[in-house]
């Protein structure tokens, strides 16, 4: 595939979403050095292996890249399975757990089949998956010192993660220290000439533009991306937040969430997530609005076919008066009246107590209308119950205290 030609254009589209470029004018020379040569630029992000599914705040950058390989520049997708041993630092107040080596490699294997869903894999032109093992894993004693010795402790310290950590005497570790220089390695390694990494990154993607420099390359430009909010508008969307969106979930279950968001957020999902323009879903009622970004967001990850189908699902269950009209009761002989216990051994409605309490958490669970705020939420035996979980799980429970007869019997 040629590089694309119009630097003005290329630029257009790079720019969509971007926080920071750093530099436009290294950017823009860069790529119509690339034009010129008809040589396409190497745009690198890594990702460590730290979970095993990726959700839509990965997504962000997973779709800058696909805007690069559509102007005809090859991605390097690096597989961070060395520094996921290490433990990024971005963003947190304490020292991560470390990962084995075998949870490093499992989450790894899961990366793959996904990925290709938004970017083009097949194509050795347009991608390249490299892991940083490959050179870490060979790395000598002076190869560490020649490393170290290039960048200075004072600087290190100067990123805010370290410095706040400094003033309230919380323990930072040499490898936290070593980890940016890890990953300006690694810019070395690929002879990056583009880096995208979200706005937590960009301490880490200037160590590397220093450290080309020092080994003789050309600096890499720097692109930062937002970091996407999860369901609840305030945090970043992760899992340890329990506000994610995973590409993996089930179409009806994706299709629900993108719904339950507000209208602010629904309009950055739209900048991030899609190639729509915003001028034209300004134009929409923000109703249709939200269900065309819940349908798209379904398609680019599971097809045209399970999108139309998650959305048909939605309306019949939420634009009918009682979404419970047709849903058969279940009736339980039960003794012990917890709604955990319930809820966990029905089939379908909750998987685990973990998820149960996420779903309590985030006020997403309600028993005849009226929300469940407390674990311990007991119910009366003889009645009916209709209980909600999430957007999409319905039931209607009837409680059956056992007799006395029947305990007796069981003994």
């Amino acid at each position: 595939m040629a590089v694309f030609k119009d630097v003005h254009k290329q630029l257009q589209l790079i720019k969509r979403g971007a926080v920071e470029l750093i530099s436009e004018t290294g950017l823009r020379e860069k790529l119509k050095t690339s034009a010129k040569l008809n040589k396409p630029l190497i745009i690198k992000a890594g990702f460590d292996p730290s979970a095993p599914d990726i959700h839509l705040g990965h997504t962000v950058l997973l779709r800058k890249l696909r805007h690069f390989q559509q102007l005809g520049h090859k991605v390097c997708f690096l597989i961070g399975d060395a520094t996921a041993l290490v433990g990024d630092p971005s963003g947190q107040s304490q020292t991560r757990k470390l990962l084995t080596w075998e949870e490093v490699e499992k989450n790894a294997h899961t990366y793959e089949e996904q990925i290709s869903r938004i970017l083009d894999i097949k194509d050795p032109g347009l991608f390249e998956r490299r892991h940083n093992n490959e050179w870490f894993s060979a790395f000598s004693f002076e190869q560490f010192i020649q490393l170290a010795r290039r960048y200075t402790v004072a600087r290190l310290l100067e990123r805010d993660d370290f410095e706040k950590r400094l003033k309230e005497k919380k323990p930072i570790s040499f490898l936290e220290l070593f980890y940016p220089l890890m990953q300006g390695y690694d810019s070395v390694m690929l002879r990056a000439d583009v880096e995208l990494g979200g706005t937590d990154q960009k301490f880490n993607m200037l160590v590397g533009r220093n450290l080309q420099q020092a080994y003789g390359q050309q600096a890499q430009v720097v692109i930062t991306m937002p970091i996407l909010e999860g369901l609840d508008g305030v945090q970043k969307m992760s899992k340890s937040y329990a506000n994610y969106i995973g590409i993996n979930e089930p179409p009806q279950d994706i299709y629900g969430k993108v719904m339950s968001t507000s209208d602010e957020l629904m309009l950055k999902y739209y900048e991030l997530l899609t190639d729509i323009a915003l001028s034209s879903v300004k134009a929409m009622h923000p109703m249709e609005a939200k269900k065309a970004l819940a349908a798209e967001i379904v398609r680019q990850h599971h097809g045209k076919r399970k999108a139309e189908e998650a959305q048909a699902d939605f309306e019949k269950t939420f634009q009918k008066r009682d979404p419970f009209s047709g849903v058969k009761p279940i009736i339980i002989p039960c003794e012990n009246l917890l709604l955990a216990d319930i809820l966990c051994s029905s089939e379908g409605l909750v998987k685990s107590k973990m998820e149960l309490h996420r779903l309590i958490k985030q006020k997403a669970i309600t028993v005849n209308g009226k929300k469940v705020t407390d674990f311990q939420y007991r119910l009366e035996p003889n009645k009916e119950y209709c209980i909600r979980v999430g957007k999409t799980r319905f039931a209607k429970i009837i409680l059956t205290m056992k007799s006395k007869f029947d305990r007796i019997k069981k003994r």
